[in-house]
């Protein structure tokens, strides 16, 4: 791997990976909800078109009936839990890249580095859990008719009546099947990015923007060729009346390979990669940006 400062600081990873996310959630949620809209839709009957016949449909019916805003719709809880949980997923990841070095001059391989990813993915899945449930609520309710929920407080005040804390929870498995492995993958091809994109005796510290930007894109891609599948039933499992899953995930992939196909896993599947790349490049030129800001204000923390 490329030379780099070898200290590693999982609270500058968390301060900078909080920054990093609130920049992830403004140019990204947009098609998150169009994701959510694809993923949750119910399939058409026999002789009937589809509520959305794919991304760019369900984009320009989302700013047809509700305007722009329709298209930021429940972004207030990713927001509120974006900083900690991207800070807590930076930090997972720093913290994991310590915990494998037997000295501060170590450099991990990619394997390494790629356990490090997963043990963030393990750090986020408690604050990203709730977050989703609420968001998925609030993207879904216009296309199915209903208006229960009058934004993210009231959404969140609704569930905690009508299940108590566990009601913020549902699916909380399927999201650790989701992010563990997937973040594993993410920083380890943002970090493999960086080495290949860095001149020979060159420090990966000093890349550029644009190469920051495109290392960061493609990490995003890596990461959601991954998280897909389980995104997909995380979603439907998530926005599901209760009780009509009993036997959880299972049920879910069982009755979505029945009744659409295996192809069924990767609905959504335009409008995450046309998110991924922008969203992502983001959140890691964010990342950068503020990790370049802490240690010049304070390079021995």
């Amino acid at each position: 791997m490329a030379d780099e400062p070898k200290h590693v600081s999982p609270l500058k990873n968390l301060l900078a990976g909080g920054f990093g996310g609130m920049c992830l959630v403004f140019v990204g949620h947009p098609l998150d909800t169009v994701k959510v809209r694809l993923q949750t839709q119910p399939p058409s009957s026999p002789g009937q078109l589809p509520m959305y016949s794919g991304t760019f449909d369900c984009f320009r019916k989302t700013i047809v009936r509700e305007g722009v805003m329709g298209l930021y719709r429940g972004m207030g809880a990713p927001l509120i839990g974006v900083t900690p949980m991207f800070a807590v997923c930076f930090f997972g990841f720093g913290l994991g890249k310590r915990l494998q070095q037997k000295s501060p001059e170590d450099i991990l391989n990619y394997p390494q580095v790629f356990a490090a990813g997963m043990l963030s993915g393990v750090f986020t899945t408690g604050i990203m859990t709730p977050g989703e449930r609420i968001k998925c609520l609030l993207q879904i309710q216009v296309s199915t008719g209903e208006n229960k929920y009058n934004g993210t407080l009231d959404c969140a005040k609704k569930l905690y009546q009508e299940y108590g804390i566990r009601g913020f929870y549902k699916g909380t498995m399927l999201t650790l099947l989701r992010d563990v492995p997937a973040s594993g993958m993410y920083f380890m091809t943002y970090e493999w990015l960086k080495d290949l994109f860095t001149p020979e005796g060159k420090s990966v510290s000093d890349l550029s923007v644009p190469r920051i930007l495109v290392a960061g894109g493609f990490a995003g891609i890596f990461n959601w060729v991954v998280a897909i599948p389980p995104d997909v039933l995380k979603s439907r499992f998530q926005t599901a009346p209760p009780g009509k899953y009993p036997n959880g995930f299972r049920d879910v992939l069982r009755e979505l390979i029945r009744d659409e196909g295996v192809t069924s896993l990767y609905k959504g599947f335009n409008a995450v990669m046309i998110r991924a790349f922008p969203a992502n490049a983001a959140c890691f030129l964010g990342f950068e940006i503020a990790m370049k800001f802490l240690n010049w204000i304070a390079p021995n923390i």
